[in-house]
């Protein structure tokens, strides 16, 4: 198991407005080549609890464990963070140089490795966020999908283990959403990164191989995307919807169509109708 989370909660101090309990008691575990999606209301701990898979916060009390190494002990603080590779909502935030290929080579040189070695990572990342051809352009240049592409490879030029990425595609249009999904899951597949998405879309979370639904700072849900979106009286009680063609599937199950279970996606929805409907 890459990260094991025991029993983890977090309180955050406001100061003279008191204290508010972020997460109870969650307990998950991700294995490592995995891809997973957490999702849950605003307010129910997804960004807290992504920002534990790094050590860039402490648990209040319980534990996670990353590679073996507990978050809270300081010595381990610097491999957990080389292993584990955060990527946030704004990629501005994140891009520090006059070039990408500057920018995607600024982490890999902070590990002091050889200028040849971090030409080589450089390549092969631009190549694998599909931003070669962008190499000598100037980041304010680039498209917001682009600009996430670009906080990505600056990442992974440094080779982390498992990607952490909170709410990545919410500055995005639906083109760059799309784009940038396409990326992940390739370097999941191939490169075997693991990937921790937190996201609000719910057509991202069913592309994943688990979701986990967070409420109130605990663990509602967690299961393939398939039967955690036939939990519709409970998403719906959490104030979640659907992704669109699960819920198309299910408001036409209640018409009295005999829609089968697994209809998630649209390429799904389109298959179905294909294949019920095609002559012969």
């Amino acid at each position: 198991m890459f990260i094991e989370v025991k029993d983890l909660t977090y309180t955050y101090n406001h100061g003279k407005s008191g204290e508010h309990m972020a997460l109870s008691g969650v307990n998950l575990n991700v294995k490592a080549g995995e891809f997973i999606a957490v999702v849950g209301p605003n307010g129910s701990g997804k960004s807290t609890l992504a920002r534990h898979f790094n050590a860039m916060l402490k648990p209040s009390a319980g534990h996670v464990i990353v590679g073996g190494m507990d978050t809270a002990a300081p010595e381990n603080v610097w491999e957990i963070r080389r292993r584990v590779g955060m990527v946030f909502q704004n990629p501005d935030n994140q891009i520090v140089s006059s070039l990408v290929e500057e920018d995607a080579a600024f982490g890999a040189e902070n590990l002091g490795l050889p200028s040849e070695e971090v030409q080589k990572r450089v390549e092969e990342t631009l190549r694998l966020t599909g931003l070669s051809q962008y190499a000598r352009h100037a980041p304010h240049l680039l498209s917001g999908g682009q600009k996430q592409k670009l906080a990505i490879a600056g990442v992974l030029v440094m080779r982390p283990s498992c990607l952490v990425l909170d709410e990545p595609s919410s500055m995005l249009d639906p083109v760059g959403r799309a784009e940038l999904m396409k990326t992940l899951i390739s370097l999941n597949r191939a490169m075997k990164v693991t990937v921790v998405l937190v996201t609000h879309f719910m057509e991202e979370a069913v592309l994943a191989d688990r979701v986990v639904i967070l409420s109130d700072g605990r663990v509602a849900l967690s299961g393939p995307p398939a039967s955690v979106f036939a939990e519709v009286e409970l998403l719906e009680g959490l104030g979640l919807k659907l992704p669109a063609a699960a819920e198309i599937a299910h408001n036409l199950r209640k018409r009295g169509f005999s829609l089968p279970a697994g209809i998630l996606t649209i390429d799904d929805m389109v298959s179905y109708l294909k294949n019920s409907f095609s002559p012969g």
